[in-house]
């Protein structure tokens, strides 16, 4: 197997930094791994021991709530000690650099950082330059990857559709800034779906998005013709120089997903968002709170999948 930054030499998963070059194995490991953890939630003392005395340190220079909560949750359920840091208000003001920052957390016994960080290829550098036995796992890097969110992506559409083969999804929105999307697509094709759609409008597509082998389409109704799955992507505004959009109002109205539009994708489709949802926005409230939504299943997949890299990458199994 060719080197790849994310394996040891023996081909087995050391860091999570992204989905793209990762083998069809790997995935389905972490999907199996996360199936088992599912089970964990429904306890009454919702812990299993494998990373008893591990510290997992929450390095978020990003804010989210979501995502670092999911961590942390996943973490304790694992019985490891877990340590939250706002590094972006500390360190980062007084001048200290990346790397000095994971020093001094690596000198405190730290066994895994998750990584959330603005700028892409951050996960990658500390990644680089961490001792063999610590492990880092990528909680997305500016507009670069996402790879835990489209892993639990993955899982919830296959606890839904059983298999990944002969499925067509759309994923709908801001593709241009979207790290999840790109995760999304390398995990859909490696997993080896049908046809992936990209549908936005042509001022939120990326020039290269072609070439990751999926089907683009700007208009709403044709892209979610006979789909099984449809995916809503957040607006994201903040990483938005001019004005790419009209409106928001305008926006939904093309792009949003109403039940009208739904209705063009196969009856049974299932549609997700990785969240935070804008409605009115970006989606309907009827469809986000309607009978073929599956975002708050979403969430709670999220945790196990978590747990399954954590366990995977600390060398446990559950």
């Amino acid at each position: 197997m060719k080197h790849h930054p994310q394996l040891d030499s023996s081909g087995r998963l050391t860091h999570l930094l992204s989905i793209d070059g990762l083998p069809r194995e790997i995935l389905i490991d972490i999907l199996d791994t996360a199936r088992s953890f599912v089970s964990v939630a429904e306890r009454d003392i919702k812990k299993v021991p494998l990373l008893r005395g591990k510290s997992v340190f929450n390095l978020f220079f990003e804010p989210s709530t979501r995502t670092r909560t999911t961590f942390e949750i996943a973490a304790k359920r694992l019985s490891a000690d877990v340590i939250n840091l706002n590094v972006g208000a500390s360190s980062q003001s007084k001048g200290e650099t990346l790397l000095d920052t994971i020093g001094n957390l690596s000198a405190m016994h730290a066994d895994m950082f998750v990584v959330r960080h603005s700028q892409s290829g951050a996960p990658n550098l500390i990644a680089r330059h961490v001792a063999p036995n610590i492990h880092v796992i990528n909680a997305g890097d500016g507009r670069h990857a996402h790879p835990t969110q489209a892993l639990l992506d993955m899982f919830t559409i296959r606890h839904y559709k059983r298999e990944f083969p002969g499925l067509r999804v759309a994923i709908v929105g801001d593709i241009l800034h979207s790290r999840v999307a790109r995760s999304q697509i390398h995990a859909l094709t490696t997993l080896g779906v049908a046809e992936v759609r990209v549908i936005a409008p042509a001022t939120l597509l990326p020039a290269e998005v072609s070439s990751l082998g999926v089907h683009v389409f700007t208009d709403m109704v044709s892209g979610l013709n006979g789909v099984d799955v449809v995916i809503m992507l957040r607006l994201q505004n903040e990483r938005m120089n001019g004005e790419l959009l009209p409106s928001a109002q305008e926006y939904f109205k093309i792009y949003g997903l109403t039940a009208e539009k739904l209705a063009h994708a196969d009856r049974q489709a299932i549609v997700m968002h990785p969240g935070p949802m804008n409605r009115g926005v970006e989606i309907a409230s009827s469809v986000a709170d309607g009978l073929q939504s599956v975002i708050l299943p979403q969430v709670t997949f999220g945790i196990a999948v978590r747990m399954a890299v954590m366990s995977i990458l600390a060398g446990g199994q559950p």
